[in-house]
Parts: C-alpha cells; sequence; structure tokens
C-alpha cells in the first residue's frame, strides 16, 4: 500500500524545475563593463515603437552593450550582434557609454506570461501553482532601478492609432506621470515639465477593463505592460517616473520610431547631428529581399 501510495504521488506530482524546487532567484544583471549607473536615467522599451526607438538612439549615440539583464522572464529570442561586434545579442540588454548621463534598456521579446511554478502535494491530491512572470518581471524590473540608484526613469511604449479619438489628432506622442513619481524637477527628465506633450488619457473605457481597475493609470490599448508596470510603483517609490507614448499602427514604424526617439533625445536635452539607423533595419526588420527570377 505504501509503495503504491508513493507512485500514485509521483504520477500526479511531477518533480517541479530546480529553479521554482529551492525557490532559488537569479541576478537580473549581468555587467559587460565598467559603468557606474548611480544617477544615471535609464529609457525603457516596452512596445514595438518603443524597442525602435531605442535601436536609433543607440545607432546615433555609439551606445555599448554594458550589461546583459535576465532574459529567463522573456520570450526566448538571440541574434547576431550589430556591426560584426562578436558575441549574441538577447533579448534583455543595458546600453550606455561613459560620457552619456543616460543608459537604455532594450527588450527584444514579449515577457512571458506564466513561468516556474510551484508544486503543492497533499496525499493523493496537488495543487500546480502557476506563477506569472510579467508580475516576477516586473518586481526585478523596478528592484533593479531602485538598487542602482538611477537619478530618473522614462518608459516607452506605442499606442494603438485605432483606437484614437478626435481630440487625439493633433499630436501623436504623449506623457503619464504617476501619482507615485516623486517630482521631476532636477532631473534629467525636467524638460518634460516645459515641451508641448500632452498628459495621456485612454481612449478606451476602462469600465471594460476590470483587472487593475482600482489603478490611476489609464489604460493603453497596444502598449504591452507598459501600464502594469506603472500601476506597480509602490507608495514609498523615490526615484522620479514618467512615461512616452506614442499612437502607431502596426507595420513599417521606422518613421514613428524616428518621431519618438526625437522625443525623447529632446526630453534629455541631448543634440543628435545625424540620426543613424542600425545595421540590422536592412537585414532583420523585414527579412532579405526576395529573389526576382522566382516571379519569371
Amino acid at each position: 500500500m505504501t509503495a503504491d501510495l508513493g507512485a500514485r504521488r509521483a504520477s500526479i506530482c511531477p518533480e517541479p524545475p530546480f529553479n521554482a524546487l529551492f525557490n532559488i532567484r537569479m541576478p537580473f544583471i549581468y555587467p559587460t563593463s565598467q559603468l557606474s549607473l548611480e544617477r544615471k536615467t535609464p529609457v525603457v522599451s516596452t512596445a514595438n515603437v518603443g524597442q525602435l526607438a531605442v535601436d536609433l538612439i543607440i545607432a546615433s549615440l555609439s551606445l555599448q552593450r554594458v550589461a546583459i539583464l535576465e532574459s529567463g522572464y522573456c520570450v526566448p529570442v538571440v541574434g547576431a550582434r550589430e556591426d560584426g561586434q562578436k558575441g549574441i545579442t538577447t533579448a534583455l540588454e543595458l546600453y550606455g557609454h561613459p560620457g552619456v548621463d543616460f543608459v537604455v534598456i532594450q527588450q527584444r521579446s514579449p515577457v512571458l506570461k506564466v513561468g516556474a511554478y510551484s508544486l503543492v502535494c497533499l496525499d493523493a491530491r496537488s495543487a500546480l501553482r502557476l506563477q506569472s512572470r510579467k508580475e516576477e518581471f516586473i518586481k526585478a524590473l523596478l528592484n533593479f532601478i531602485k538598487d542602482s540608484k538611477f537619478g530618473a526613469v522614462l518608459f516607452l511604449s506605442g499606442v494603438d492609432l485605432s483606437n484614437r479619438t478626435d481630440s487625439q489628432m493633433t499630436t501623436p506622442t504623449y506623457q503619464i506621470r504617476p501619482e507615485n513619481s516623486p517630482t521631476l524637477a532636477g532631473t534629467a527628465l525636467q524638460r518634460l515639465s516645459s515641451l508641448p506633450i500632452p498628459k495621456y488619457t485612454s481612449p478606451v473605457s476602462q469600465e471594460a477593463q476590470p483587472a487593475e481597475s482600482s489603478s490611476s493609470t489609464p489604460f493603453i490599448p497596444g502598449g504591452g505592460i507598459t501600464r502594469r508596470i506603472l500601476s506597480s510603483l509602490p507608495s514609498e517609490w523615490s526615484v522620479p517616473t514618467a512615461s512616452i507614448l506614442q499612437f502607431v499602427l502596426e507595420g513599417d514604424n521606422r518613421a514613428d520610431a524616428g518621431l519618438l526617439a526625437s522625443v525623447v533625445v529632446k526630453i534629455l536635452g541631448k543634440e543628435v547631428p545625424q540620426w543613424r539607423q542600425p545595421g540590422s533595419w536592412r537585414d532583420g526588420l523585414f527579412g532579405t529581399p526576395h529573389d526576382q527570377t522566382l516571379f519569371g
């Protein structure tokens, strides 16, 4: 009977992953060079147009990869690095330069919905508890921002253009300042207060959004996890925070990215003499051209 019960438990309760079994937390950052992050301002890409804008900023200001961030939270992705550099590109990386007072976090794939689990087995009963990778990622990201002693943080995201209201037709770019954020005065983001970038209001009724309904952050259709990040700032949050949103449609968003990138450097008080597109855009954005002989 004992052996049978043990066999039943083994079949009902499969062995959980090693990390989940021992509740191991991997480091969030793996530095690849010596660069102090204290008082710098991270620019974080969280959706399509934000990722492309960060690509432009990295290429145009010759920023270098200074750290690889824990990519286990994201859909696995790997690729070649820009300009023939050695090594590989991963899903989550940090770029900066000693002479530049901000860094950028480039996220190249979406955050997973669920991941590691905890398994509870009591006699013949078992409970499989899937843990939200999005919540884990947000917690790790916010802890990283706080522990790095950044001076301020700016999140970039897109908004689905098909949801734009008539009153939002005058400009594609908007801003959000979370209620829990300290003032931007005296930070690298203080210019945001004087620029003609209107406050974002959701074009979609929040009554139809039960999740996070108590949040004061407006709903962002097509904005990925941006709203969830801004809604997760604790009441004691000490890092001045803002978000820049841009209305876009899915498709070739290179022009949209150029506009968003120019807004970001304007906020940060930087001059970019000439914007440079990364080499990966030539071959990676829409793939290499088809051989025309295939079509006769």
